[in-house]
């Protein structure tokens, strides 16, 4: 793998619209060459804004998504369609809208779900999920592309610096308590679980993230800044407004 590429874009609404087209061509051309695509999603506005783009395309109908594989790189850990679920979202802007196969939706289990309150549970059931898919060691698919959006502190999914998911270097799949954003309760993807992915693309907007964009591409240390450590086994791309590429050089 190569270094990390930067895609900069004029603002978000471009941002999202050119992101659709890429992701739409970049699954087609996983069905093209192994029959199936696997693809991992992310919440937030822009994460949604892709999708909604996506569901808006006239070439939505070019990828046959009755074989695509899709995951959550993380979910708010709330009851079944709470508005604030990642799956929620997603089934909103885009799922809901094309002819998925529900048995490869694999959404992670909510608070309501068979687990009950448990997110630990809900973690471990969701790393058997991963495993399921593996194609080899890691238990993990090599997910064709792995969408990730970007905080202001530099998390991605929901590792936060220096907490215990972003130190975790075994578990695919962990519980997360007292994230500094609401919900204080999550499940997410380990940074071992994205870097099996063959394409990560993080996604980010607003000038209050360019400084977690510099120092992550400058070489931040993973553990202060998790995005840092966000990388997929083929290729890294930050697809970036303006604003965000802010303090990049030039």
């Amino acid at each position: 793998m190569t270094g990390p590429a930067v895609v900069v874009h004029r603002d978000g609404g471009l941002l999202a619209a050119v992101t659709a087209a890429r992701l739409i061509t970049a699954l087609v051309d996983a069905q093209a060459a192994r029959g199936t695509a696997s693809l991992v999603l992310t919440g937030g506005r822009t994460g949604a804004a892709v999708l909604e783009q996506v569901r808006a395309s006239p070439a939505r109908d070019a990828v046959d998504w009755s074989r695509v594989d899709l995951y959550w790189g993380d979910e708010r850990f709330l009851p079944s369609g709470h508005p604030d679920r990642n799956e929620t979202q997603s089934r909103a802007a885009l799922l809901d809208h094309v002819p998925v196969d529900p048995a490869r939706v694999h959404a992670v289990e909510p608070s309501d779900g068979r687990f009950g309150d448990d997110p630990d549970a809900a973690a471990a059931a969701y790393a058997e999920v991963l495993a399921a898919g593996g194609e080899a060691a890691g238990g993990v698919p090599a997910f064709d592309v792995l969408l990730l959006g970007v905080g202001e502190e530099g998390h991605v999914a929901s590792i936060f610096p220096d907490s215990p998911a972003v130190h975790e270097g075994a578990r695919t799949v962990v519980a997360v308590r007292d994230c500094p954003k609401p919900p204080p309760t999550r499940v997410s993807l380990t940074l071992p679980a994205i870097r099996r992915a063959r394409e990560v693309w993080l996604m980010t907007t607003g000038e209050a993230k360019a400084d977690a964009v510099a120092a992550a591409l400058a070489g931040a240390s993973p553990t202060d800044l998790p995005a840092a450590g966000a990388t997929g086994s083929d290729r890294t791309l930050w697809l970036l407004d303006a604003a965000a590429a802010g303090k990049l050089p030039s």
